[in-house]
């Protein structure tokens, strides 16, 4: 059941990242966070009211709170870094985030098996590999580092966070619409700040209808995913559902290759095939 929804949440977050980066090359970046949070809480607020979510209501909320304030935080650090640096260079160092998860996990006392710990290894190499790392080329700013391990950081906070903010399914939804709700009030305040300081907050020629299906999709993939992660996190160990669902750029690779017919450098397929191999070995262990 962990390896099942571990890569359920790969896939899913890994189509939202290609979504959101469609989206994010006619609109801008944070007006396509907040519109794509907006309809994933309007979403779940419609859910917690039908399965009577808010009995679920306690301390655990915190947890949901504190995810909505660090994911923002991250999504923007990283399309900012992706704005600075090279994809190349970028998206292999944002799958640092794993290791919050995992650091968590063993803290907690969670020790793999031998095969797992191997799978482990390997997975994360592949994945590594997979978001196609630069090797050669002009040296990379500082800032476009340091943005991107914010950016690594705030998502691993938002895994060991969300698996901490429910115990069962109706508390899960109430604390995903929290941490929706969270999301958007962030997100709407930089974008206040963005648009007082002269950026736009639409397109020119105005917000697209046409898109707005596509924004649905972003976010409730997104929202699908943390909670997708949290059962995995909630029913096995916690070092090998964030491997798993750290695949995420494996699957927005294959993603673009499949709509958008770009080609994967050699490199990327090595670390693809690394990737399932790691994730037989995780699964097997």
């Amino acid at each position: 059941m962990t390896a099942f929804f571990a890569l359920t949440t790969s896939l899913l977050w890994g189509l939202a990242d290609f979504g959101g980066g469609l989206l994010t090359r006619r609109s801008p970046a944070l007006t396509v966070v907040v519109a794509s949070q907006a309809v994933a809480a309007a979403v779940l607020g419609a859910i917690v009211v039908a399965t009577g979510g808010w009995s679920e209501a306690g301390p655990r909320l915190w947890f949901a709170f504190a995810a909505g304030l660090a994911g923002p935080v991250a999504l923007l650090s990283f399309y900012k870094a992706l704005a600075l640096g090279p994809m190349g260079v970028v998206s292999p160092l944002a799958t640092l985030s794993v290791a919050v998860p995992v650091g968590v996990g063993l803290v907690l006392g969670e020790r793999p098996r031998p095969l797992q710990v191997a799978g482990i290894a390997v997975a994360v190499t592949g994945v590594v590999l997979a978001g196609g790392p630069q090797l050669r080329g002009a040296p990379v700013q500082r800032r476009t580092i340091l943005l991107t391990l914010i950016a690594a950081l705030g998502f691993g906070t938002v895994f060991a966070l969300i698996t901490e903010a429910s115990t069962n399914v109706t508390g899960l939804f109430l604390a995903l619409f929290v941490q929706r709700l969270a999301s958007v009030a962030v997100g709407a305040a930089a974008l206040a700040v963005s648009v007082r300081r002269g950026a736009d907050a639409v397109p020119y020629g105005g917000f697209r209808w046409a898109s707005l299906p596509a924004l649905a999709f972003v976010g409730l993939a997104d929202v699908a995913a943390n909670g997708t992660y949290a059962v995995a996190a909630q029913h096995g160990p916690v070092t090998v559902a964030a491997v798993l669902a750290s695949l995420y750029p494996v699957v927005t690779a294959l993603a673009a290759r499949g709509f958008l017919s770009e080609r994967l450098r050699a490199v990327q397929a090595a670390g693809a095939g690394l990737a399932l191999l790691g994730t037989l070995l995780l699964a097997t262990g």
